[in-house]
């Protein structure tokens, strides 16, 4: 059982960067690929980066590809997401999810956080 909190989000302005933490509680973190995804309002769930459990691979959306950076700290139970160059379009509540593999389907990813709000005003 893995427990995830996400934090860092908050309204920014186009151009701006934001971090995002996730916080995961349970033994068997490392063991997990760990994955970012968005939802924005109306819209489906959208994959934007995934990690592997052992960090030598990541995997990025072709939106955010350039711009956002996926990493992990085993030691210390969390994976972040650095997020550059924000765009409007960037704007959704941005979720953490633990997967057995490293993909980029909502539905193989079997933990899920409640959810942080980011907002890109123009």
């Amino acid at each position: 059982q893995v427990q995830l909190v996400e934090s860092g989000g908050g309204l920014v302005q186009a151009g701006d960067s934001l971090r995002l933490s996730c916080a995961a509680s349970g033994r068997t973190f490392s063991s997990y690929a760990m994955g970012w995804f968005r939802q924005a309002p109306g819209k489906e769930r959208e994959f934007l980066a995934a990690i592997s459990w052992s960090v030598s691979r990541t995997a990025y959306a072709d939106s955010v590809k350039g711009r956002f950076t996926i990493s992990r700290d085993n030691a210390k139970n969390s994976v972040y997401l650095q997020m550059n160059s924000l765009k409007p379009e960037d704007t959704g509540v941005y979720y953490c999810a633990a997967s057995n593999v490293l993909a980029p389907t909502p539905r193989l990813y079997n933990y899920w956080g409640q959810g942080t709000q980011v907002t890109v005003s123009a």
